[in-house]
């Protein structure tokens, strides 16, 4: 077998190298005075899949929309075929049989403990509804096996990437950064929004109007997301928050699985 010349084996590692980029997430990256842990690659659609914050590249999804794509996510269309709730899910669907009145609250179990979350659909609606959609299992998504399914999604998945200092990025039923639910929602950036403390709870993305599933938790301050990021609750106790971000690491990832043992969705 003829072996293959210096320039060919160039090129075919370049193409590799770019097929693999394509597989993962964008995620949020730290600001360049973030802790030196996330340096340049970033959050956005690296490791939190859907822009985490994170220097360092987390699991990209795709490229980012196009023009005509980023019409077709405003206008909620779906292709025939896919999602079987064509792109379309209300708070009011999402909050079937809860009570009608009262703050809206996510109960996030973990490993570490539990975290309180409190969804602002006042602000976000089409965000806080794929979430408790999502959570509750009444939204329909797409199974890592290529099916669509009505169950939580939440549930035994992990917080997959951790940047202390930064945020803690969850929400991939794949577990790896680049799992998506098989459709994408709009940015909600509310007037006001400030990604200004520990706490905020926020969805990651490939960019514009890339929304999915994935999320992530601020453990402090982090104004450059101010423009791309859509917040859509806080969550608590502070040291809930920053015991979840305090996991030892290997690189973004904890060395022992941080779990989300069940997200639980009810009004106070």
């Amino acid at each position: 077998m003829r072996a293959l010349s210096s320039p060919t084996l160039a090129l075919t590692f370049a193409l590799l190298a770019a097929l693999g980029c394509k597989s993962r997430y964008e995620e949020p990256a730290p600001s360049p005075a973030a802790p030196a842990q996330a340096t340049a690659q970033g959050l956005a659609q690296g490791q939190p899949t859907a822009n985490t914050p994170a220097v360092t590249a987390a699991p990209a999804l795709t490229h980012a929309p196009t023009d005509s794509q980023q019409e077709v996510v405003r206008n909620a269309a779906v292709p025939a075929g896919s999602d079987p709730a064509a792109g379309k899910f209300s708070l009011e669907e999402a909050t079937k049989g809860l009570p009608a009145k009262g703050k809206l609250v996510a109960d996030i179990v973990t490993s570490l403990g539990k975290l309180s979350c409190e969804l602002y659909d006042d602000k976000a609606p089409i965000t806080v509804a794929n979430f408790i959609g999502l959570a509750r299992g009444l939204r329909p998504w797409k199974a890592p096996d290529g099916t669509w399914v009505k169950k939580p999604l939440y549930d035994g998945t992990i917080f997959h990437r951790i940047i202390k200092g930064f945020m803690i990025q969850g929400g991939d039923p794949m577990g790896t950064g680049a799992g998506e639910p098989g459709y994408v929602i709009p940015d909600e950036v509310w007037p006001g929004a400030a990604h200004d403390r520990r706490g905020l709870l926020c969805m990651a993305n490939r960019g514009k109007n890339t929304n999915g599933a994935q999320f992530f938790i601020l453990d402090a301050a982090a104004r450059h997301l101010d423009s791309g990021y859509t917040i859509f609750g806080s969550c608590g106790p502070d040291s809930a928050v920053e015991a979840l971000a305090s996991v030892p690491v290997n690189g973004e990832r904890p060395v022992t699985p941080l779990k989300i043992n069940k997200v639980t969705i009810h009004r106070k």
